[in-house]
């Protein structure tokens, strides 16, 4: 029997797809089998969107330029999902689910879908399943997805690694941007665009300038496609059809089909060698576990020794 969510999620149905994305993000173990069931069913659909990821440092324009994006796209007829990953409270696990206040104009166009996610706390602020919700947007009909991360950080490389192009947004002023932008982001960006280049057009070219310098060195000459550095403005809309030729170009350019393989391989064995630890935790003796970390505290034992003991079982110290 059918998800009842299945029908109308696969006619484009945002309010489907509102409610699968939030099964999927729900934790309880009864909704968490609903939405693997979900997902099978619509799986065969998924796969046919261009997925965009992108970040930048704080005051950069995130979502203001997102926005300028997707109404653009929006208008001339590609429908465009924002999946946008919202930093979660430590203390309640609540999220600021600020985006669709920022997002005004896309958040009400017909050919759009913004969903902004609690982080949940995982590693890098990526919402754990983010994957799923990029699944369930592209049976829905959404031929772009856009993936907003918190910020500059681990969760970049989260980011990376589920979408088919990364774009790294900097300010005019890139001498000192660069300074602090650690230099595993600039290696995973495909493309980086000087954003708010109307503010001081003299000082965003010497930006682009600098980051084309500095994107040839980070690249593999035998690297298939070579990141390009840009100008645009969200405000006026200068350069947004320039990113989005861009985009096109890296589709021709890159076997996409090869790198998603390659990416579902990483995710699964990530997952594979999650549930493997939890396997193992819940079969170790508590009392031994804590011994064994007590010996190594003390200095009693290697951490290596520790970890090999408990592996084996053995009740005996070295020496």
């Amino acid at each position: 029997m059918a998800h009842p969510l299945t029908l109308p999620l696969l006619s484009g149905a945002r309010r489907a797809l509102a409610k699968a994305i939030t099964l999927v993000e729900s934790t309880r173990p009864e909704h968490e089998a609903q939405a693997q069931a979900l997902l099978s069913e619509v799986l065969p659909r998924a796969g046919r969107s261009v997925r965009i990821g992108l970040t930048g440092v704080p005051g950069v324009g995130k979502s203001t330029f997102i926005e300028a994006l997707g109404v653009r796209l929006a208008d001339a007829g590609h429908r465009v999902a924002v999946l946008a990953v919202d930093p979660s409270s430590a203390r309640t696990g609540g999220s600021i689910m600020g985006d669709k206040t920022r997002m005004p104009r896309l958040t009400v166009h017909p050919n759009a879908f913004i969903r902004p996610s609690p982080s949940g706390g995982t590693l890098g602020g990526v919402a754990r399943r983010t994957r799923e919700s990029i699944t369930l947007c592209e049976a829905a009909g959404f031929d772009v997805i856009l993936v907003e991360t918190v910020g500059v950080g681990q969760s970049e490389t989260q980011v990376a690694a589920m979408t088919d192009l990364f774009v790294l947004l900097t300010l005019p002023n890139a001498g000192d941007e660069l300074q602090g932008i650690k230099r595993g982001i600039m290696e995973l960006a495909d493309v980086c665009v000087v954003n708010k280049a109307d503010v001081s057009p003299q000082a965003a070219v010497r930006a682009q300038t600098e980051l084309r310098t500095a994107l040839t060195l980070l690249t593999p000459h035998d690297a298939p496609w070579r990141p390009v550095a840009l100008r645009a403005s969200a405000l006026t809309g200068e350069g947004l059809d320039a990113v989005w030729s861009t985009v096109e170009a890296y589709r021709a350019a890159v076997d996409l089909r090869e790198k998603r393989q390659r990416q579902a391989a990483q995710w699964f064995d990530e997952l594979l060698r999650e549930a493997a630890w939890r396997a193992f935790q819940a079969g170790l003796d508590p009392a031994r576990l804590h011994a064994l970390r007590g010996e190594v505290l003390r200095g009693e034992r290697t951490a290596v020794q520790g970890v090999a003991a408990l592996l084996a079982d053995d009740p005996t110290r070295p020496g």
